[in-house]
């Protein structure tokens, strides 16, 4: 009878981790922003306090990640490592879970895989994976599941930005260099995905945040976007997860999962279906040592062996999402991620009226276009469906009264519910005096609690704010 109990409660366990890392039918998300990838003006007080610098361009000081590693190299990762544990919590979770959040889109810089980075030449704290591992699981036992956002890519994908690690405006994310990179960064997540137990709730990776908007200055995006899926889905078959239309030719013959990835990477690729390309298979044999590495820092072993009962592999071969920021993100004969689409396949797009270009500023106009948005459906006409709005917020670019925000939260949620869901940028930001009055706008949670933002996530405090618009 133990022995059935045992068992039982084993089953269970597994039944759980499978039913978690299913998408959502209905994404209600917050951005776990300023966690692993660090944006100083989030938290202006806590940066100065870390030793960074506050300048008008971030370019010009100590204003993010990579000239703070190169300023403090022998201090950096203790005081990351402070900043990791106290900015996203348990207590985060918790209150969020009670908000009715069911999905986080967390972003990463490609650093957080250490051995890609170029220490002669780039400069990044360590130990940031170890901090999601933890994340994920008190994600994974509150019953929120992920999404693993690229947020901040090698050599650096749009200019003078906090969010790309590196506020400068050398742009070199769009060479072969750069896109092998990315490639490596992608089998090491989606291998993880699968195999460390921690990783169970996460169910889609997104390939590029916020790429240059104007195609012409992403030279190869297209192939690189093929090539992602084709590396998600390459390294899943390996894995023995089913991919339509695609199996190996020869038996792997092992377990391991950094000799399977090195096999399969030294075959010859005409033997090979086309998924496996030289880009991928690139990829492969560099992600395949560099998890092994990975394995040993996260102390999973089930990292090295695809068939290990603890794997999330084991009880689900559900294979992940993959997730590119939407076609009309871009202009000027943008590639269309829906041609790069093996499996299940979604789309990010994110909003913010406070930068400007969307409409005027005032009230009125705000709500005019936001209660007639044409997003979901210009998305749908080339393909790119099911789309989530991965970013936004309660910003604009006047003085908002707390009326016009309980308004201006309804019609956005009800906006972006006409696709797949919403995930608010940003789960929480300083309060401080330095920083004034940011969270009323910036901060879920804050949000909540002014009550802009309903604590059932799925109603509206007037379900005809936009019907004097329409």
């Amino acid at each position: 009878m133990q022995h059935l109990v045992v068992f039982l409660t084993f089953f269970a366990l597994f039944a759980v981790a499978a039913a978690i890392v299913s998408i959502p039918s209905k994404i209600y998300g917050v951005n776990l922003g300023s966690w692993l990838v660090l944006e100083a003006w989030m938290l202006p007080q806590e940066w100065l306090d870390m030793g960074g610098q506050s300048c008008s361009s971030c370019a010009d000081c100590i204003a993010d990640e990579w000239s703070f590693a190169k300023a403090y190299p022998d201090t950096v990762d203790a005081i990351f490592d402070k900043h990791w544990s106290t900015w996203f919590t348990e207590d985060h979770i918790q209150q969020l879970k009670a908000d009715g959040i069911n999905t986080v889109r967390i972003p990463l810089g490609y650093w957080i895989v250490e051995p890609l980075v170029n220490r002669a030449s780039e400069y990044y704290p360590r130990g940031g994976i170890k901090q999601l591992q933890r994340g994920l699981q008190q994600l994974q036992d509150a019953g929120i599941v992920a999404i693993l956002d690229h947020h901040a890519l090698p050599g650096v994908q749009t200019a003078n930005q906090q969010f790309t690690g590196h506020c400068t405006s050398d742009v070199e994310f769009y060479t072969p260099y750069n896109y092998h990179r990315a490639l490596v960064w992608t089998a090491v997540m989606t291998t993880l995905a699968h195999l460390d137990p921690a990783f169970g709730n996460v169910f889609a990776i997104e390939a590029v945040n916020e790429p240059i908007m104007d195609a012409a200055q992403t030279p190869g995006y297209g192939q690189f976007q093929i090539n992602f899926v084709q590396t998600v889905r390459a390294a899943e078959l390996i894995l023995g997860i089913p991919v339509p239309g695609v199996s190996l030719p020869f038996s792997l013959d092992t377990s391991n999962t950094t000799a399977a990835f090195m096999k399969v990477a030294a075959a010859n690729t005409t033997s090979l279906p086309s998924i496996f390309n030289q880009n991928v298979t690139a990829a492969l044999a560099e992600a395949g040592p560099i998890l092994s590495q990975v394995a040993a820092e996260l102390a999973s072993p089930p990292i090295l062996d695809f068939t290990s009962t603890q794997a999330p592999v084991f009880s689900s071969k559900t294979p992940l999402w993959t997730n590119f920021m939407d076609m009309n993100w871009q202009y000027d004969n943008p590639p269309n991620p829906a041609n790069a689409a093996i499996g299940t396949q979604g789309y990010d797009n994110h909003l913010y009226y406070v930068y400007g270009g969307v409409a005027d500023s005032n009230p009125d106009a705000y709500l005019a276009s936001i209660c007639n948005l044409q997003r979901v459906q210009s998305d749908a006409a080339v393909g790119n469906s099911p789309l989530w709005f991965g970013e936004w917020g309660l910003p604009t670019q006047f003085d908002a009264t707390d009326e016009f925000l309980y308004m201006w939260a309804d019609a956005q949620k009800m906006a972006y519910m006409r696709g797949a869901g919403w995930i608010f940028w940003n789960f929480n930001v300083e309060k401080s005096t330095l920083a004034g009055n940011l969270s009323r706008e910036w901060s879920y949670l804050d949000g909540v609690n002014y009550g802009f933002l309903t604590k059932d996530p799925a109603a509206y405090h007037n379900a005809s704010v936009c019907d004097p618009y329409y």
